[in-house]
Protein backbone atom coordinates (compact mmCIF):
# COMPACT_ATOMS: atom_id res chain seq x y z
CA UNK A 1 0.00 0.00 0.00
CA UNK A 2 1.36 3.27 -0.73
CA UNK A 3 0.23 6.24 1.43
CA UNK A 4 1.14 9.85 0.48
CA UNK A 5 0.80 13.28 2.42
CA UNK A 6 0.87 16.38 -0.20
CA UNK A 7 1.75 19.62 0.62
CA UNK A 8 3.93 22.23 0.70
CA UNK A 9 5.45 21.97 4.26
CA UNK A 10 2.85 24.39 6.47
CA UNK A 11 1.72 23.57 9.72
CA UNK A 12 -1.37 21.80 8.77
CA UNK A 13 0.58 19.73 6.30
CA UNK A 14 3.20 18.32 8.99
CA UNK A 15 -0.10 18.04 11.17
CA UNK A 16 -1.81 15.48 8.03
CA UNK A 17 1.39 13.77 8.48
CA UNK A 18 1.39 12.84 11.76
CA UNK A 19 -2.25 12.27 11.88
CA UNK A 20 -1.62 9.61 9.00
CA UNK A 21 1.45 7.52 10.93
CA UNK A 22 -0.91 7.35 13.77
CA UNK A 23 -3.69 6.47 11.88
CA UNK A 24 -1.33 3.32 10.14
CA UNK A 25 0.34 2.81 13.28
CA UNK A 26 -3.23 2.25 14.74
CA UNK A 27 -4.29 -0.34 11.74
CA UNK A 28 -1.16 -2.03 12.16
CA UNK A 29 0.03 -1.61 8.65
CA UNK A 30 3.46 -2.49 8.04
CA UNK A 31 4.21 1.04 5.44
CA UNK A 32 5.69 3.90 5.15
CA UNK A 33 4.21 7.00 5.09
CA UNK A 34 5.47 9.50 2.08
CA UNK A 35 5.55 13.11 2.53
CA UNK A 36 5.20 14.93 -1.03
CA UNK A 37 6.46 18.44 -1.33
CA UNK A 38 7.34 18.82 -4.73
CA UNK A 39 4.99 21.78 -6.46
CA UNK A 40 5.51 20.15 -9.55
CA UNK A 41 3.81 16.29 -8.38
CA UNK A 42 1.30 18.29 -6.61
CA UNK A 43 0.01 19.51 -10.03
CA UNK A 44 0.61 16.42 -11.85
CA UNK A 45 -1.36 14.57 -9.69
CA UNK A 46 -4.44 17.56 -10.10
CA UNK A 47 -4.20 18.68 -6.57
CA UNK A 48 -5.50 22.05 -5.79
CA UNK A 49 -5.86 22.09 -1.96
CA UNK A 50 -3.08 20.94 0.27
CA UNK A 51 -2.97 19.72 2.73
CA UNK A 52 -3.90 16.26 1.09
CA UNK A 53 -3.90 12.42 1.35
CA UNK A 54 -3.43 9.82 -1.49
CA UNK A 55 -4.24 6.18 -1.02
CA UNK A 56 -2.51 3.81 -4.07
CA UNK A 57 -2.34 7.39 -6.44
CA UNK A 58 -5.65 8.18 -5.53
CA UNK A 59 -6.54 11.74 -3.45
CA UNK A 60 -8.76 10.91 -1.04
CA UNK A 61 -8.40 14.16 1.35
CA UNK A 62 -8.26 17.40 0.06
CA UNK A 63 -8.14 21.09 1.85
CA UNK A 64 -7.92 19.69 5.65
CA UNK A 65 -6.89 18.20 8.23
CA UNK A 66 -8.64 15.03 9.29
CA UNK A 67 -9.14 13.52 12.71
CA UNK A 68 -7.57 9.68 12.98
CA UNK A 69 -11.02 7.64 12.35
CA UNK A 70 -11.83 9.28 9.12
CA UNK A 71 -8.12 8.35 7.95
CA UNK A 72 -8.42 5.29 9.30
CA UNK A 73 -11.94 4.49 7.42
CA UNK A 74 -9.80 6.56 4.09
CA UNK A 75 -7.11 4.17 3.96
CA UNK A 76 -9.41 0.28 4.78
CA UNK A 77 -11.79 1.95 1.89
CA UNK A 78 -8.50 1.98 -0.14
CA UNK A 79 -7.14 -1.43 0.12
Amino acid sequence: MEIKVIGPGCAHCKRLLEVTKQAVKEIGLETEVEYVTDIQKMVEMGIMQTPALAINGKVVLSGFVADVKTIKNKIKENE
